[in-house]
């Protein structure tokens, strides 16, 4: 099959990583992809060039952009598109406007979070009306595919939850010398706990909140560390907020890192203090390194984090809240001990990449049937 993805662009970023694993795979099996950026290409667009995926670039900009819509429909055609798979709202409209006209044998979308935070949102308006003319709305958990269906946002007889996956192959357990050694290598004690968090620092993750809860964590025990891997616009603020809460040196912003999957073998627990939240990448490959996970209770986020048993569960924007399931987990080994082994147990069973490729493979063939 000739497969289009259509994307904002490949920078760093849970849907992003999907995508990218989703076109080389698809490749690997002889489906002939490109991916089509509505604007930028994107720091990772050089991992497609490297296998022969073109990456098109309409360089959108501000407003209704008609060149790019010109561009994203001459990359369409030439390819020959058979399956048009569009991830998230705004290129889902923008490819459907673009190919009107043109017949396809699978048009579908996939939502990598929980959408707007108001269904009647110009963006949320547009995407109802592009489905009109889709024949799947993907989402990437079941809380997400509940909120499209209440917000009427897609008809529930083209509503099919499809959970990311990873390769859990890449990642290994973390362990007592890989954290001794990012430690050291961060300059700090070998004995330093590692507390860790990877994703985009924007406001979606309620970043501030965290520092907040680290700085009630350090007040109880002086040898934790608290590493932030990532970036984005609220990193500034971040730095200062932690200045503030007089954490600054017990906490390390690495900014975008290659080898996250080193990283957390260093980590002895992964901390999310999201106020929205899709079905997280990042808890996945914290899960199949083995560290047990303290989320907030939104979004996806208990879809993967079962309370007391891989990790704990917390209300979003409660830094005390945050704290003390931290506390509690760090102050007992055997426990922390389970939490790591039930995580990787279930993220081998539930959270392969392998398992949500083979799904969306039947959905480009069959649709929902």
């Amino acid at each position: 099959m000739n497969i289009s993805h259509v994307v904002e662009n490949l920078n760093r970023g849970g849907l992003e990583r999907v995508v990218i694993e989703l076109v080389k795979a698809q490749s690997a099996a002889g489906h002939r992809c490109q991916v089509i950026c509505l604007y930028e290409p994107g720091a990772l667009a050089v991992e497609l060039d490297a296998i022969g995926v073109p990456v098109v670039a309409c360089q959108k900009r501000s407003g209704l952009d008609l060149r790019a819509l010109w561009r994203l429909r001459r990359a369409l055609a030439r390819h020959r598109t058979q399956v048009l798979h569009s991830h998230n709202s705004i290129t889902h409209y923008y490819a459907v406007l673009s190919s009107l006209g043109r017949r396809f044998v699978r048009v579908i979308n996939t939502r990598h979070g929980m959408g707007d935070v108001s269904a009647s949102s110009r963006r949320e308006r547009l995407f109802r009306q592009s489905m009109r003319f889709s024949d799947i709305a993907a989402t990437v958990c079941e809380a997400a595919k509940t909120r499209l269906q209440q917000t009427h946002l897609a008809s529930p007889a083209k509503l099919v939850a499809v959970p990311n996956g990873i390769h859990a192959d890449r990642f290994v357990p973390a362990n007592d010398e890989a954290r001794a050694a990012l430690a050291v290598e961060l300059g700090f004690p070998a004995t330093t706990r590692m507390i860790g968090f990877v994703g985009r620092l924007n406001w979606a993750k309620d970043l501030s909140t965290m520092v907040d809860a680290f700085a009630i964590v350090h007040a109880r025990r002086d040898d934790v560390v608290l590493v932030m891997v990532g970036d984005g616009e609220e990193r500034v603020a971040l730095e200062t907020r932690a200045a503030a809460a007089g954490v600054t040196d017990r906490m390390v912003f690495l900014g975008d890192r290659s080898d996250v999957p080193a990283l957390l073998a260093g980590f002895e627990l992964f901390v999310m203090s999201s106020i929205s939240e899709g079905y997280s990448i990042a808890l996945l490959e914290a899960f199949a390194s083995g560290v047990p996970i303290v989320a907030t209770n939104v979004g996806g986020n208990p879809e993967i984090v079962t309370e007391g048993v891989n990790g704990r569960l917390v209300p979003p924007g409660d830094p005390q809240a945050l704290a003390d399931a931290v506390i509690d987990v760090l102050a007992d080994p055997s426990r922390r001990l389970a939490m790591a082994g039930a995580g990787r147990d279930w993220l081998l069973k539930y959270g392969t990449f392998e398992a949500m490729a083979a799904r969306y493979e039947h959905l480009y063939r069959h649709g929902l049937r």
